[in-house]
């Protein structure tokens, strides 16, 4: 085979490594939702990611390669707690009180904390005019999302206030998580890296499942065992080995369009799998916190 003809080969495997990046985690809202019908939520996503940890971790040395040393491992701890436990956690917890549609949209909303964080810590880049009127369009975008439920009050107002916030913890996890990222820990191997901040992130959820009494509520059906090992093996491993892929051979800007397709996804799946209400104004108001999003982004680069 020409040089040529592999190259053209490798892009389309990465093209349908995307596709895979975009499909899989676009289906873990749904996933999440139908797992904490019997699973807590901070036991779920511990179990989920030390055995995703695991499963990718014996792969890669099966295939020869070597496991991060243990002088990053302070350092990978850090981020699976930004990026995991709050990042992912924060998203579960959320779950229990509003849809897994809406929740796909809110986290949408991660560019307007990464940069906003960003320009916050010392050397971060300072807020462009196209960026502050992309947060603009982005926060119109929240209120218009929210505002009916909040004002509606009651214990409905207060549970979907709670959701909210914590979905938006889970952002400004994933923002400091990001920013840590690119000031401290630049990872050559992105698989042996993601498996063992997946290690670290499980292992504190695990915790503090624990603590909180969660083991209590535990249970099992097979409706919820087979979203956990779908979480698990498609949602962890296999998702992560194609993220990997397809960030070693497309453009950045490209792989990073998944976040785009994935609340799209997780509300389609919301509404016709669990028949999750999704109203016209949700639709607009999903509409201006991407276009917001997008704005944000091409500010940044």
């Amino acid at each position: 085979m020409t040089t040529d003809a592999l190259s053209a080969a490798t892009r389309r495997r990465a093209w349908v490594a995307w596709a895979l990046v975009c499909i899989i985690w676009g289906t873990t809202y749904l996933g999440i939702k139908i797992a904490l019908d019997t699973i807590p939520p901070f036991l779920m996503s511990g179990f989920r990611y030390i055995l995703s940890a695991i499963i990718l971790g014996a792969a890669l040395r099966l295939r020869g390669h070597r496991l991060p040393a243990r002088a990053d491992w302070g350092r990978l701890t850090i981020l699976g707690f930004l990026l995991l436990t709050i990042g992912n956690g924060g998203v579960v917890f959320g779950e229990q009180y509003i849809s897994s549609g809406l929740t796909a949209v809110l986290i949408a909303t991660s560019p307007f904390w990464m940069v906003s964080v960003d320009a916050m810590l010392p050397g971060g880049q300072r807020l462009h005019a196209r960026q502050i009127i992309g947060l603009a369009i982005g926060f119109a975008g929240i209120v218009l999302l929210v505002w009916p439920e909040l004002r509606a009050g009651g214990v409905a107002g207060r549970g979907f206030a709670i959701g909210m916030i914590s979905v938006q913890i889970a952002c400004i996890g994933w923002a400091f998580g990001s920013a840590y990222t690119r000031r401290h820990v630049m990872p050559q191997d992105l698989l042996g890296s993601a498996a063992m901040q997946m290690l670290f992130g499980g292992a504190f959820m695990l915790l503090i499942g624990i603590a909180t009494g969660e083991w209590a509520d535990l249970s099992f059906t097979p409706r919820t065992t087979l979203a956990l090992a779908y979480l698990t093996v498609f949602g962890g491993a296999i998702a992560f080995a194609a993220f990997s892929y397809a960030l070693g051979h497309l453009d950045v800007a490209i792989v990073s369009l998944y976040s785009y397709v994935n609340p799209v996804i997780a509300v389609i799946l919301g509404i016709i799998v669990l028949g999750e209400a999704f109203e016209t104004r949700m639709v607009i108001a999903a509409a201006i916190i991407l276009i917001g999003a997008v704005i944000v982004k091409q500010g940044k680069s």
